[in-house]
């Protein structure tokens, strides 16, 4: 979302554990990482920033600038192996770019600059090296969603009456590349004033994660009001995340970072219904992911990290423990488990014994 740069009571017992802070060789603000397991792992930020591990964050190594991006803000960022990735700027009008990498980022292509001078982009979700959609800010009243189907070398427009924002000033938040995620049956984005729209593909189930040639991008969309804050420009749903039909919305007030109210919300249908959380996560949250080896949902801000292990009914804070830096559990933007990213290179590895103290 244009612009968007970025007290509640302890209940029930912290669950011990924290982020092992690695060192990242930059000072850059991180909003995109994604992990691809193996050890292999991507990052980009502020000031043209690309990095990446191949060592599970043992080194990270900082990418050649793309072309002309030397500032640019990449808040996003899509890997497809240790060599090839896609990372994607916000900002106004010709600010919001794609590259592409397929050499380890010692050089980049530019795939794709956004053409509406009033444009904004906010997220880029990949299926599959083939699929992928772009979201963006509206432009003249409706929210900008794309496809391709090739890797990022062409991108479509799907054009649909339903994506037509309900108030003005309305947008999505670029704030950890998660405010868009890809389901089986469709594209889900959520926007400030608690909206989320939940796209349904017509094409055959799965189709469309599968084989491109399949499926064109015919999408409709229902629109839901989230039971989360909403009485802000800068606030609302920032990031979603699914797992079998189960689904996790975080986000808040970015500028009330303590403000624990109405920052979550909860579906057990795959998005149709949506219930608030019982016990919240103990601030604004920023990025929200599945952990489907310990069965539990994570979710990171600027104040600190919350989990829940009952599908994002209940939350309750992951802290440091003895020994460990104080703010290891704080300060953080964006995740792709087992890795967090934050402001001024800031990025941590989920330490695995942390969740198995439930």
């Amino acid at each position: 979302m244009r612009g968007v740069l970025m007290t509640f009571l302890l209940l029930a017992g912290s669950a011990a554990g924290q982020w092992q802070l690695q060192q990242s060789n930059s000072t850059a603000s991180l909003r995109g990482i994604d992990s691809l397991g193996n050890g292999v792992a991507w990052a980009s930020g502020s000031n043209g920033t690309v990095l990446h591990t191949v060592d599970g964050g043992v080194t990270w190594l900082l990418c050649a600038v793309p072309p002309g991006g030397e500032k640019l803000d990449f808040r996003g960022i899509q890997a497809f192996d240790a060599k090839t990735a896609i990372v994607m700027s916000s900002g106004k009008g010709e600010l919001s770019r794609l590259y592409k990498t397929t050499d380890a980022c010692q050089s980049w292509t530019l795939l794709f600059t956004n053409p509406d001078p009033d444009g904004f982009w906010d997220a880029i979700q990949f299926s599959n090296g083939k699929n992928g959609y772009l979201l963006g800010d509206p432009v003249s009243g409706s929210f900008v969603l794309k496809r391709t189907a090739d890797g990022g070398q062409n991108w479509i427009s799907i054009d649909a009456k339903d994506l037509n924002a309900p108030g003005k000033d309305l947008g999505a938040f670029a704030a950890s590349n998660s405010s868009l995620t890809l389901t089986v049956f469709g594209p889900i984005f959520g926007t400030s004033g608690a909206y989320l729209f939940r796209g349904e593909s017509q094409c055959p189930a799965l189709a469309e994660l599968s084989d491109p040639g399949r499926c064109l991008p015919a999408i409709q969309f229902d629109r839901v009001h989230l039971p989360m804050k909403s009485d802000s420009a800068g606030s609302g749903i920032f990031s979603i995340a699914s797992f079998e039909g189960k689904m996790v919305a975080v986000g808040g007030d970015y500028a009330d970072p303590n403000g624990a109210n109405l920052v979550g919300a909860y579906s057990r249908d795959e998005g149709k219904t949506w219930r608030p959380v019982e016990r919240p996560p103990h601030g604004y949250r920023s990025a929200v992911a599945y952990d489907a080896a310990h069965k539990l949902w994570i979710t990171v801000g600027p104040n600190g990290t919350d989990i829940s292990t009952d599908d994002g009914r209940n939350w309750r804070p992951l802290r440091p423990g003895p020994g460990e830096a104080p703010d290891a559990d704080q300060h953080w933007n964006a995740l792709s488990l087992p890795f967090v990213a934050g402001p001024h290179g800031r990025i941590g590895v989920l330490r695995a014994e942390a969740l198995t103290q439930k």
